[in-house]
């Protein structure tokens, strides 16, 4: 298992909630093919999904209540 610098991915997600949500979402997201933003050794689309997060490739906004 690679090394996950969560102070950091915490740092800028603001809530480990919403850290979490992204984080799986992109999961599934890589699980039904959709390319890597990021080169890496790993396969699996969970860790896959925290790297990105934390290099910064993977964001996310939120929308507001109508």
């Amino acid at each position: 298992m690679s090394y996950m610098p969560v102070g950091k991915i915490f740092k800028d997600s603001g809530s480990i909630f919403k850290l979490t949500i992204l984080a799986a979402r992109r999961a599934v997201e890589l699980n039904n093919g959709a390319n890597k933003l990021i080169n890496t050794s790993t396969t699996k689309f969970s860790t896959i999904a925290l790297e990105e997060i934390a290099a910064g490739k993977v964001s996310y906004k939120i929308r507001e209540a109508k």
